[in-house]
């Protein structure tokens, strides 16, 4: 059985740090918006027992790599679960990689949510998304909600997920070609102070803001500048802890405008937002269930 599977990129539409645990980890309040723009992923499942990923027809040897791990980690849970004779499972992923690493886009654990859900129908392993959402912590604590596919307001350490419905909207997403890796930014900047917890309420009532977005304009001169700009001309923020900014408009005319307003050698796309993730919709236009 061979599909091609949407693996969506994300936007945070506000990212507050509200505290640090004992082991490292960050207690967020974010809101995660889907967009319909990002990678797609053609799976070919097998008895192989070997795990292969490849991009631009190259073969991946890289173990660190989140498909690569999601993977092995579901041949590994049902094992655990004696849920298939999982020895021989195998497969062959394609990548064809459209969202830049570093973007604050969620490109790695996209990627990751998606191989999850998708060889968990492949291998007929039969987890629910709910568990597979709690495996995935072990790779990044942003693919749950990649898994279970809904905006959210995200709290925790990403494991909890507080659905909700937002109007869709249409964003101009611009990369300024620097790659911020969230672990850097985690470990080598101290934010000056956490914020508040706040009720849901009151976070949608709120401004939204980012509270890496001063520590990131500051360090990079080519990302304050692009904020700079295209503040004058709608709302404007960094996504996550990454290097991309993002304007809302509401509609995609608008979005065009602005886009062509900036020097030809920008790269950027605009993408609409969806209240559920592409990958989802999979399932149901294909009439495949979870």
């Amino acid at each position: 059985m061979i599909y091609t599977w949407p693996s969506p990129a994300k936007i945070n539409l506000f990212l507050y740090i509200t505290g640090v645990r004992s082991d490292g980890y960050h207690y967020i309040q974010s809101l995660f918006q889907f967009l319909n723009y990002g990678d797609t992923l053609k799976i070919v499942s097998n008895t192989t027992g070997k795990i292969e990923l490849f991009s631009e027809k190259k073969l991946i040897l890289n173990t660190e790599n989140t498909i690569i791990r999601a993977a092995k980690l579901l041949k590994s849970k049902a094992l655990y679960y004696e849920k298939t004779n999982c020895t021989t499972l195998g497969a062959k992923i394609f990548l064809n990689k459209k969202i830049p690493i570093g973007s604050g886009l969620g490109g790695g654990s996209s990627n990751a949510a998606t191989v999850l859900i998708a060889l968990n129908k492949l291998w007929k392993t039969k987890f629910t998304l709910e568990e597979l959402a709690q495996f995935s912590l072990k790779i990044g604590s942003d693919i749950p909600a990649f898994i279970m596919g809904k905006t959210s307001i995200v709290e925790g350490i990403g494991e909890i997920l507080n659905p909700i419905q937002r109007k869709e909207k249409w964003y101009l997403v611009v990369y300024p070609k620097i790659q911020i890796l969230t672990k850097n930014i985690f470990s080598n900047f101290l934010l000056e102070s956490t914020s508040q917890k706040k009720t849901i309420q009151l976070l949608l009532q709120s401004p939204f803001s980012n509270d890496f977005e001063n520590i990131v304009s500051n360090k990079f001169k080519k990302i304050k500048t692009l904020l700079s700009i295209l503040s004058i001309y709608a709302p404007t923020r960094i996504t996550g802890t990454g290097s991309c900014v993002f304007s809302e408009f509401d509609d995609k005319l608008s979005a065009q405008k602005i886009f062509s307003l900036l020097p030809k050698n920008v790269q950027g796309f605009i993408a609409k937002s969806v209240n559920t993730s592409p990958l989802h919709h999979v399932f149901y236009k294909k009439n495949i269930h979870i």
